[in-house]
């Protein structure tokens, strides 16, 4: 189902959720996705600073599109 997103905090939880219900490790997301733990770690708490590539990394691991449409 898609999740309409509209702050750090809220994409991180999603990530989060989507990972937890894969039932993976933030140390397995970080391996599969070619970043550090601590990237995992800052984008799942919704750290403003987090490099957009990195959480498009991540949401591509999890199996997850990102998508910009109109309000």
């Amino acid at each position: 189902m898609p999740a309409s997103v509209g702050s750090p905090e809220q994409f991180g939880s999603a990530l989060r959720a989507r990972r937890r219900e894969l039932g993976i490790t933030q140390e397995d997301l970080a391996a599969v996705a070619g970043v550090s733990r601590k990237s995992v770690v800052d984008i799942e708490a919704g750290k403003p600073n987090a490099q957009l590539h990195i959480a498009l990394r991540l949401a591509q691991a999890l199996g997850l599109d990102v998508v910009l449409q109109p309000r």
